[in-house]
C-alpha cells in the first residue's frame, strides 16, 4: 500500500500545483472583485434606472446561491456548446475546461462573497457614516476609507471559510474533465484497481492543504484584529 501511495504522490503533487491551486486562487480573487461590485451595488441608495441593475445582480446572487455547483459546471462546459446565436455563436459557445472552471468558480464564489461582504458592510454603525458626513467626507471617501476596511476585518474569518471551501469544491472540476488532484487520483485508482488508497491518498492531500489554509487564517485574524481593545 505505501508502494502505491509515495509513487502516486509526485503526480496528484503536480496536478494540484498545475491545476487544483491556480483554480481556486484566480477563481477566489476573481470572486471578490465581484462580490465587492455586487454588495456595493446592492447596498446603494440609488433610485431610478439603477433598481433594474440591482434587480438583476439580485437575480444574480439568488441563481448561483439556489443551484449545485456541479450543475453550474455541467451548464456552463457541456451546455453552452448548444446555444447557438445565429451571426454571433453559430458552433455554439465552446470553452476549454479550464476557462469553464474558471467561470463557474468565480460566478459561484462571487455570489457566496457578496452576501458576506454586504453584511460586513451593513454591520458597521451608521454613526460612523454620519461622522464622516459631518466632516465633510463623501459618500465614496466614507466608503473606502472608513467602512470597507473595517468591514474587511469583519469579513475575513467567513472569506477565508469560502476559500478553503473553494479548495475542496475544485474536485468537482474532474467533471468537466480537468485533470486535477482528484481526476489524477481516479485515473491511478483505474491503472492500479486500488481506489480506496488513491482516494485516502488524495483526501489525506486536500486535509494538508486545508490545514496550511487554516493556520494562514488564524494568523491573519490576530493579525487584522492586534490593535482592537479585548472584550470584558
Amino acid at each position: 500500500m505505501w508502494h502505491i501511495v509515495w509513487s502516486s504522490l509526485p503526480e496528484l503533487i503536480s496536478a494540484g500545483i498545475k491545476y487544483t491551486i491556480p483554480l481556486a486562487v484566480i477563481s477566489f480573487a476573481l470572486g471578490l472583485v465581484l462580490a465587492l461590485i455586487t454588495a456595493l451595488i446592492r447596498i446603494s441608495q440609488t433610485k431610478g434606472p439603477f433598481l433594474i441593475i440591482k434587480a438583476i445582480f439580485r437575480f444574480y446572487v439568488w441563481l448561483f446561491r439556489s443551484t449545485p455547483l456541479i450543475v453550474q459546471l455541467f451548464i456552463i462546459y457541456f451546455g453552452l456548446p448548444y446555444l447557438t446565436i445565429k451571426g454571433v455563436f453559430p458552433d455554439g459557445i465552446k470553452l476549454e475546461p479550464f476557462t469553464a472552471g474558471i467561470i463557474v468558480f468565480t460566478l459561484n464564489t462571487g455570489a457566496y462573497a457578496s452576501e458576506t461582504i454586504r453584511a460586513a458592510i451593513e454591520s458597521i454603525p451608521k454613526g460612523q457614516w454620519e461622522a464622516a458626513q459631518a466632516i465633510g467626507m463623501t459618500r465614496f471617501q466614507t466608503l473606502f476609507r472608513i467602512i470597507i476596511p473595517q468591514a474587511a476585518r469583519v469579513s475575513l474569518p467567513p472569506l477565508s471559510n469560502s476559500f478553503i471551501g473553494l479548495v475542496k469544491d475544485t474536485s468537482l472540476a474532474s467533471t468537466i474533465t480537468i485533470v486535477e488532484m482528484f481526476e489524477v487520483s481516479q485515473q491511478i485508482a483505474a491503472e492500479n484497481y486500488q481506489p480506496l488508497v488513491m482516494y485516502c491518498t488524495v483526501a489525506a492531500l486536500y486535509a494538508i492543504l486545508c490545514t496550511i489554509l487554516s493556520f494562514v487564517q488564524s494568523w491573519l485574524e490576530k493579525v487584522t484584529t492586534r490593535y482592537l481593545k479585548p472584550q470584558v
